[in-house]
């Protein structure tokens, strides 16, 4: 059942059918041009991905190098972390990286010239409140405006931009959200600080939508809203793996087991970003000002049992472990913060987990819709199967030297 909650009221409704499961996966080249009867999109086009060396905004920037529509991907990064992007370009595309900050709008500016356009993921992703409000907020919503606003003075008539589930809970109240749609109303004020802040820039975003440019053109933009995304360069995969093999081979976890979240591959929501960004531009009134969460095939709702169907393919000695109950948990992280409180003038210590990140793990909080398949023919690129394998390729190799 599908539940739409607000702050004090709760009711259900009959959850809808995701029609791409199944015979019809892998088709999404297909479907493309199935869906493509609205117009024609051009050629050779200028994207600018900011945040392109990150995690999302590197796997978009590989996928944009394979479409032959495309003639230069731009990367605006801050921080390049060993990337080496510009490697991929091709007889056909060209990688131009160009580093540059979302808070200095002439530097936003400046990297947007000639761009048709945008994939804004740039973002100070921050769950255990070790940021201050206002660099997050300077980077997540100024940064986001600031983008707006180079659009609109250069004539960037596309914008993509990288939402998250933190967005819209849960609330302070940890109500839970179950099986929902983008259209399901659930209200109460984020728990993060972190989804305050993407809150306040998929406003941005979707305000944006059909205003006019200096030269008249119309911007149209679409939000992408992941959840919890597994894959390649996912770094508390690596932790837990290196973890559990330091503990006798065993997973702990936290979650109960009724527990229902949404896990999707990385390559299937960078995915669903390049197919948005194309149809943005050829069904400009059905996708303006839209948002759409991502989905695949992953068959699992936990993230305990995620890492167990991945770690077992690994190393078959691994097993689930004892299962950590909340309040315990709420112990350890209570001492923790008193210690570290008390060690403040003299060392800082990051935490391994906060009150917001264990509450934001026990609740329940998922979604289940094929929106993006009815507005624009999204489909999976990567089956379950090919992002398990691709997923411990990279954990196999990123463990070799441990």
């Amino acid at each position: 059942m599908e539940r739409h909650v607000k702050h004090g009221e709760e009711k259900t409704l009959m959850p809808t059918k995701t029609p791409w499961i199944g015979e019809t996966a892998g088709n999404s080249d297909a479907l493309f041009h199935q869906y493509k009867v609205f117009g024609e999109m051009a050629m050779d086009l200028v994207y600018l991905v900011t945040g392109g060396c990150g995690y999302i905004g590197e796997h978009i920037v590989r996928l944009l190098v394979t479409e032959d529509y495309v003639k230069e991907v731009r990367v605006l990064y801050h921080t390049r972390k060993g990337s080496e992007l510009e490697k991929l370009s091709t007889a056909n595309t060209t990688v131009t990286l160009v580093k540059g900050d979302v808070t200095d709008y002439n530097q936003v500016l400046k990297a947007i010239e000639g761009v048709h356009v945008v994939i804004h993921t740039a973002a100070l992703l921050d769950y255990f409140d070790q940021s201050p409000y206002h660099k997050m907020e300077a980077i997540n919503v100024g940064g986001t405006e600031h983008v707006i606003n180079a659009c609109l003075a250069s004539d960037v008539t596309y914008l993509v931009f990288t939402g998250s589930i933190a967005a819209v809970g849960p609330n302070k109240h940890n109500e839970p959200m179950f099986r929902g749609t983008e259209d399901t109303f659930y209200t109460g004020e984020q728990g993060m600080p972190y989804g305050k802040t993407k809150a306040q820039a998929e406003k941005l975003i979707r305000a944006a939508n059909s205003r006019l440019t200096n030269h008249g053109k119309t911007l149209t933009t679409c939000v992408i809203r992941p959840s919890n995304i597994y894959g390649e360069k996912t770094s508390s995969l690596l932790d837990g793996y290196v973890s559990a093999k330091s503990k006798n081979y065993r997973i702990a976890y936290i979650e109960p087991e009724n527990l229902d979240q949404n896990y999707t591959y990385v390559g299937n929501v960078a995915w669903m970003h390049v197919l948005a960004a194309r149809q943005l531009q050829m069904k400009p009134e059905l996708l303006g000002g839209q948002v759409y969460y991502p989905y695949d095939d992953t068959p699992v709702r936990q993230r305990y049992k995620l890492l167990y169907e991945l770690y077992t393919d690994l190393d078959p000695r691994m097993q689930l472990g004892s299962h950590i109950p909340y309040w315990q948990m709420w112990l350890i992280i209570s001492i923790f913060n008193i210690v570290a409180f008390l060690v403040r003038p003299f060392y800082t210590l990051n935490p391994f987990l906060t009150s917001n990140t264990l509450n934001f793990a026990v609740t329940t909080f998922s979604y289940e819709t094929d929106k993006a398949f009815r507005d624009f023919g999204y489909q999976p690129k990567y089956s379950w199967m090919e992002a398990k394998i691709r997923t411990c390729k990279w954990i196999k190799n990123a463990t070799e030297s441990l």
